[in-house]
């Protein structure tokens, strides 16, 4: 091969991985960020709430009404239930405990996304259902965590957190609620109820969503 057209298709090479490369971050992106968030928060858990009472389970995908539901985490104590929405945004956040939809800017760019808080009841309903028999609804707490880069402009929600501040309002609950025997009773019962842990499920519950009707 003439040494030119061989450099030129060596630099092509090159080039088509960029391209392949840049496309597949793009394309995962959201997935990394948002696991990166679940990521941050056991971290929390293990410098933060110590205390062996205290066990997170992760990722769960349950069945709902609509098909499934994905909820990031669900912190066992025998002081309740904690269900955990994490948001790894940056940016500044524009946000009403009761608006349905709620802003991200950054820079000149603005994003509307889904009010957490809205979507997190979603998840603490599907709980209450599956540990119906098991736990009453009383002892099921729901809060959501920003990442600390996400700045809030305008007065932050009750329950809505920054960076590790959720595990004080975790800790303000000191009263136990749940005996050790029932605890691993929910424990059981949430493992056997969530879906696989699988690339197959996350990729149907996204086909979901995306069949629902968008938020406006």
């Amino acid at each position: 091969m003439n040494p030119v057209l061989a450099t030129v298709m060596e630099n092509l090479w090159w080039l088509f991985l960029c391209c392949a490369l840049i496309a597949l971050f793009k394309l995962f992106k959201p997935f990394i960020k948002g696991k990166l968030g679940e990521f941050t928060v056991l971290m929390h858990v293990k410098l933060y709430l110590q205390d062996p009472q205290y066990i997170l389970l992760n990722d769960l995908t349950l069945k709902d009404a609509s098909g499934t539901t994905q909820i990031d985490h669900v912190l066992l104590s025998p002081f309740g239930l904690f269900v955990i929405e994490t948001k790894n945004y940056t940016g500044w956040i524009f946000a009403g405990e009761r608006q349905k939809t709620w802003t991200q800017k950054i820079y000149k760019q603005t994003f509307k996304f889904q009010n957490p808080l809205h979507q997190n009841y979603k998840h603490v309903k599907v709980l209450e259902q599956v540990l119906a028999e098991i736990l009453s609804p009383a002892y099921i707490h729901s809060l959501v965590v920003f990442m600390p880069a996400a700045e809030f402009k305008t007065a932050m929600p009750a329950h809505v957190f920054r960076g590790a501040s959720w595990t004080d309002y975790v800790k303000s609950f000191q009263e136990p609620v749940i005996s050790a025997m029932q605890l691993k009773q929910i424990q059981l019962h949430l493992e056997q109820a969530m879906l696989e842990k699988s690339w197959q499920t996350n990729r149907q519950h996204v086909e979901r969503l995306k069949q629902r009707k968008p938020v406006k």
